[in-house]
């Protein structure tokens, strides 16, 4: 293969040039194309560009020769799946229209691939094709712990507005977590940067030291719908920023209420004894602009380790409202 150039397609505006090379060239790596772009053999409009870069239509991309690469427009193959998992990811789906799907995703599922992980959302998302011919797209993330809404597209186009309104903070977050402990004062704004630090366990988010030029501003409302007894409380979280594990470092360190379940940023004092020890965060809704026009909100029920939790504690949550879209 000689070297070539492609343009960017009017429905490809705003995907990322990683992310663009995933979709035509699926065979591939990250670690290669990585190399490509270090030594300036991947140019967007003839300038050095870098995985993050956000693509316009009608730019130029070079391409170089790629050596065991399928042929640009070919389909990506879908995997086989255990039908178990085929149907458990079907039973995910809270929402689904043309342009998009809503899955109501468990805790402990991985969205995508690492170091370790055999099975992730992402390399079973050829079972949630359904009527349509594109593979449905991951727009923005979950942790593994954290059960609740996440959305995927299901076009190329409306991946592209679906990325600019998370990016561009057009939606709107809720989250509910069980802390250990009441928060004092019982809502308010938590503005507290963040920064991220290696360790010997792996990466993990912190609270800024004042004067910190590599921070990142974290900011996250919070008030209290109902506590136990000052030993516990049941909190509705929105993220107005949405950083590496933010809500987990605000309510450990700006509350000192650690997230109920979460060893890694409270370590034991995270823990009850006879409480589920899985974390107790849920993405429990989002309002966000649909790609067909209109707003799209869209509720998650609890999973069943919070259930328990608030069955324990007396917390009684309203029933979860059916998807709803409006002009």
């Amino acid at each position: 293969m000689t070297v070539h150039t492609r343009r960017v397609a009017a429905d490809e505006g705003e995907t990322r040039l990683d992310r663009w090379f995933r979709r035509h060239y699926p065979a591939l790596t990250q670690g290669a194309l990585q190399k490509m772009l270090r030594t300036g053999q991947v140019r967007v409009d003839g300038r050095r560009a870098e995985a993050n870069t956000r693509l316009a239509p009608g730019q130029e991309i070079r391409i170089p020769p790629l050596p065991d690469a399928p042929p640009p427009d070919r389909p990506r193959a879908a995997r086989a799946l255990d039908p178990r998992d085929a149907k458990a990811l079907e039973a995910m789906v809270i929402h689904r229209d043309p342009q998009l799907l809503v899955l109501d995703k468990p805790h402990g599922l991985p969205v995508q691939g690492g170091p370790g992980i055999a099975k992730h959302l992402d390399g079973m998302l050829d079972a949630l094709r359904f009527d349509a011919e594109e593979r449905p797209r991951l727009v923005h993330r979950l942790d593994k712990d954290t059960s609740g809404v996440l959305v995927l597209a299901r076009t190329v186009a409306a991946a592209a507005q679906l990325a600019s309104a998370f990016r561009g903070r057009d939606v709107e977050k809720t989250y509910w977590a069980v802390t250990v402990g009441e928060p004092t004062p019982p809502a308010g704004r938590i503005d507290l940067p963040l920064v991220k630090q290696g360790g010997p366990r792996g990466e993990r988010t912190t609270g800024a030291e004042p004067g910190d030029r590599s921070a990142a501003r974290a900011v996250t409302e919070f008030r209290t719908l109902d506590a136990a007894r000052r030993r516990a409380a049941w909190l509705e979280l929105k993220p107005i920023t949405g950083r590496t594990h933010q809500l987990r470092v605000h309510c450990a360190e700006a509350l000192g209420c650690p997230i109920l379940g979460d060893g890694k940023y409270g370590g034991a004092a995270a823990h009850m004894d006879g409480l589920p020890g899985q974390l107790h965060l849920h993405a429990r809704a989002l309002r966000l602009p649909h790609p067909g026009g209109g707003v799209l909100e869209v509720a998650a029920p609890l999973p069943a380790h919070m259930k328990e939790t608030f069955a324990f504690f007396g917390f009684e949550a309203p029933r979860t409202p059916k998807p709803r879209r409006t002009a």
